[in-house]
């Protein structure tokens, strides 16, 4: 398939993932986002042999927008930093059908994944193993009984977005595995990667990335813009 490459260089590589891809190859044998950029990356610049395309980073398989991939082993060491010191800025946009009690807020959950169905559950309390998951939301624009929130993650959990608003708001429009009730043969879910704003590996320049959720096929159905 044809990447939507937001960034290119000798460093990293930033696309702009479909919904329905998966980040990284796992036990379906389905083709990948890094996949798609090995067989990118070793066309364009005619590379022999295998190609190091190294994951920083990773989005649902529902889930769309923009994903950071290292070139080298170094950038993916020092984006990798990045990420565990939590440097850098993440910002998602997200559409359900529950208009949240306040239009702005925080939300903090305690999050405990069962990983033999693939699931977390959140808390309001600590729990035993339970990790904590921090998310500031804005309630940013209305279309009929839509409501597109705007979402910051201060923490990087996995499906954190997904299992808080479904605790504390409303589940995400698509988002069966949540509590969505809806019919959704789309492979996507109404959550999408907006923008990624962090600090080059090499040249240390602040990098502002956005992605446009054409990637995402809810945005047109749903008719927010």
């Amino acid at each position: 398939m044809t990447l939507n490459v937001l960034y290119e260089d000798n460093h990293l590589l930033v696309i702009n993932k479909p919904a329905g891809m998966l980040s990284q190859s796992d036990k379906t044998g389905d083709l990948s986002l890094v996949d798609n950029a090995k067989k990118y990356l070793k066309e364009k610049y005619k590379k022999p042999g295998n190609v190091f395309c190294g994951l920083v980073h990773r989005l649902d398989r529902p889930v769309s927008g923009v994903i950071i991939l290292a070139r080298t082993s170094k950038a993916l060491e020092r984006m990798n930093k990045q990420f565990q010191e939590r440097s850098v800025n993440k910002i998602y946009e997200a559409m359900i059908n529950e208009r949240p009690g306040q239009e702005s807020g925080t939300l903090t959950h305690w999050l405990v994944k069962d990983h033999t169905i693939n699931k977390v559950k959140a808390s309001n309390k600590l729990v035993k193993n339970g990790v904590k998951a921090v998310l500031d939301y804005e309630l940013t624009n209305r279309t009929g009984s839509t409501y597109l929130l705007e979402i910051k993650l201060h923490t990087g959990r996995p499906h954190q977005i997904r299992t808080q608003l479904a605790k504390a708001i409303g589940p995400i429009i698509g988002d069966n595995k949540y509590g969505w009730k809806g019919k959704n043969d789309t492979g996507s879910i109404a959550l999408h990667a907006k923008k990624i704003e962090f600090t080059h590996p090499v040249t240390k320049q602040q990098i502002v990335i956005e992605a446009s959720t054409d990637t995402n096929p809810f945005w047109k159905k749903l008719g927010i813009e």
